[in-house]
């Protein structure tokens, strides 16, 4: 029965981006208009009141990835850490070598990365992944030649919510004297997380993923063994201690060390509530429908991530039948697209299969009663949609299957 006590519209696409969670904006409303100096001015009260936020919100940063306050760089957000990490350790130690090993489920802007580098001489080395979206350690070290300078696997993928086995490939990379960078933007505040466990030397991070303002990211980067250099990508005043020049985003680096501080106090409880409710959003779906497939890895993913994919139903069709629920057909960056999800085709779905998945991104906000609510439409739409398909009664009659095996096969 569909819940009635549930307000619309119901949001359900985190990974996207994610509210200002009160804390976080209460943290930041002071340095818009009250201490509005400039961080890099240091000659007076305006300044230094400036700077100490920013330091403060460094700290926090820090203190959830397990790293120290001066490895944090503070740029304008994820893609801006994925191209310094990437370009930036390419430029830094092209003499050394120009091979750089990652994989084909990559964000985009570590795969438009590599690809520039590509066309200035670099070889890059682009991983399968097994269908559950996993890269196999085994693979990136025989990748591993005497002129690889860099791997970047990322911690979680954006689509379908698959953790990688990031602590065996740091110590592959480490047994080899490979630096090793990681997109962790879906992971950060989602789970716990430290980057000596990883072995990772270079870390990528945004706010708005985890109830930070947008527009604000940061990038770790390992100070001893090694110390990692870089070549900055922006040419200015030197800020970040030369890494990343430009004027600091005061309220937005107050904002985003306020919501890892958050996410800190509430790890452990969230994400278990996360993955009850997720596993409820499941179960809903299994126990109703037939022909549906879950993309990513069943029990390795992010806690309100569910990927799945219903067959004979166009996924665009779905999205615009569920009135009033933001859901998504794949990542926030090429939703726009009608070409299936390179990272569904990579782990092997078939093209018509991935135009037929929705993401269910879960997170702070979301309740039980909202999971019961988006079930029920989705199975009302779901088969309202198929009695439209011709292809779906065909099958029908010439699988001879019952809803229930059908469901099972496709879990």
């Amino acid at each position: 029965m569909k819940p009635t006590t549930v307000t619309l519209p119901i949001y359900m696409d985190h990974h996207s981006t994610t509210p200002v969670a009160p804390e976080v904006f209460e943290a930041m409303r002071p340095y818009f208009s009250e201490h509005f100096g400039n961080a890099a001015s240091r000659n007076h009260q305006f300044g230094w009141a400036a700077e100490e936020a920013v330091e403060k919100a460094r700290a926090q940063v820090a203190h959830l990835l397990g790293c120290k306050p001066a490895e944090i760089v503070w740029t304008s957000g994820a893609t801006e850490s994925d191209n310094l990490a990437i370009k930036g350790v390419a430029a830094a130690y092209r003499e050394k070598g120009r091979h750089l090993i990652t994989s084909q489920i990559e964000h985009h802007a570590v795969l438009d990365s590599c690809r520039r580098l590509e066309r200035e001489g670099y070889r890059v080395s682009y991983l399968p992944v097994d269908r559950s979206g996993r890269v196999d350690p085994a693979d990136v070290e025989r990748a591993i030649t005497k002129e690889t300078i860099l791997i970047s696997i990322m911690a979680a993928n954006n689509e379908i919510g698959t953790l990688q086995p990031l602590a065996e490939i740091g110590r592959i990379a480490k047994r080899h004297g490979v630096l090793f960078h990681t997109d962790a933007v879906q992971y950060v505040g989602k789970l716990p997380l430290s980057v000596d466990d990883w072995q990772v030397d270079l870390l990528s991070a945004s706010a708005h993923k985890c109830y930070g303002p947008k527009g604000v990211g940061a990038l770790y980067v390992r100070m001893s063994k090694p110390r990692v250099r870089l070549v900055p990508q922006m040419d200015g005043g030197g800020h970040e201690k030369g890494r990343r020049s430009g004027t600091l985003n005061v309220p937005g680096c107050v904002g985003f060390g306020a919501a890892c501080a958050l996410a800190e106090r509430e790890l452990s409880t969230e994400a278990a509530r996360l993955t009850a409710l997720r596993e409820r959003l499941r179960g809903a779906l299994w126990t109703q429908l037939e022909a549906i497939h879950l993309n990513g890895h069943p029990t390795e993913r992010l806690p309100g991530n569910l990927n799945v994919s219903f067959e004979f139903v166009e996924g665009e069709s779905l999205l615009m039948a569920l009135k009033g629920i933001a859901v998504s057909s794949g990542s926030a960056c090429t939703s726009a697209t009608l070409e299936p999800s390179y990272v569904l085709q990579a782990i092997g779905l078939r093209d018509e299969l991935a135009h037929s998945s929705i993401r269910f991104g879960l997170g702070r906000g979301n309740t039980a009663d909202e999971v019961d609510f988006v079930a029920a439409e989705v199975i009302e739409n779901v088969r309202r949609l198929r009695a439209l398909s011709p292809r779906y009664e065909m099958a029908i009659e010439e699988s001879g299957l019952n809803a229930v095996q059908w469901g099972a096969s496709g879990s």
